[in-house]
């Protein structure tokens, strides 16, 4: 192995993490610095949704470099294998069902239906329908999930416990986010959101470690939780009800899996 690819292999989380923010940064500044009325440069905020693909990016190009084809194929397969066991599938799809035994919980209190239309509301762009779910999932599920728990969760892993791993990289798998709060989030939910964040990297890894690093099942609980709470029935009821729940879930998971692997099967950990 030359010296070149020895020093990659020894520095590939900081390489990762570099080109991560670096590729997603390049898209989110530009438009930070437009909402914020710094410049009138004429770029469509609808390239927010290729934000997402930073990590992802990340992780191919870093894989390319240190694992060649093998662990091109890899990834690949981790997220393309749908054998799952039945409990699994339900989990990934598992925000829909709960978001909507939530909506019927709401309508037989209120008295009143929650309008799903606006499900299919995304920022910058058109109402979707339930196209926006497949937008979610193709972006910021697959996007990220590739990145976060298929390249950096395992190699941080390999290091220390699951549980220290996930904390180290909801930090900052949230600060990669930064760019975000200039022109689409309200910083006033900066501390909620961010606790949030965290315990939905515990679930995540969970959820990683649990089957044997299905990259398929994070993405689509991903993107089945953002087309909820990141679309316009966000701001209502029912998302905060199910992102309290996720906060409750995480707490549960620690203490019923312990920090070691947060599963009961071995951590995932870089081949």
């Amino acid at each position: 192995m030359n010296t070149n690819a020895t020093w990659l292999q020894r520095n590939s989380l900081t390489g990762y993490f570099f080109l991560a923010y670096a590729i997603s940064w390049s898209i989110g500044i530009p438009l930070a610095l437009i909402a914020q009325e710094k410049v009138n440069w004429e770029i469509p905020f609808a390239v927010h949704y290729l934000y997402s693909y930073g990590p992802m990016l990340a992780a191919l190009i870093m894989t390319a470099l240190t694992k060649g084809k093998s662990g091109m194929v890899d990834i690949f397969k981790r997220l393309t294998t749908w054998r799952m066991r039945p409990v699994w599938w339900l989990l990934a799809l598992s925000p829909l069902p709960a978001y909507f035994l939530i909506v019927i919980v709401l309508r037989l209190i209120q008295g009143t239906w929650v309008d799903l239309s606006l499900l299919g509301q995304v920022n910058f762009l058109p109402n979707l329908g339930i196209g926006a779910l497949f937008l979610w999932i193709f972006t910021y599920g697959i996007g990220e999930e590739v990145g976060w728990r298929g390249y950096a969760l395992p190699r941080l892993q390999e290091k220390m416990s699951a549980l220290n791993a996930t904390l180290l990289l909801g930090v900052l798998w949230a600060l990669w986010h930064l760019p975000i709060f200039f022109y689409v989030f309200d910083t006033a939910i900066a501390v909620g959101w961010f606790f949030g964040l965290m315990c939905g990297a515990i679930l995540f890894t969970w959820m990683y470690n649990s089957t044997d690093g299905s990259l398929l099942a994070v993405a689509l609980w991903h993107g089945s939780f953002n087309f909820i709470t990141a679309s316009g029935a966000g701001e209502g009821l029912g998302a905060a009800i199910m992102s309290t729940l996720v906060m409750i879930w995480a707490i549960v998971l620690i203490f019923i899996y312990k920090p070691a692997n947060l599963s009961t099967r071995e951590k995932q950990v870089a081949g």
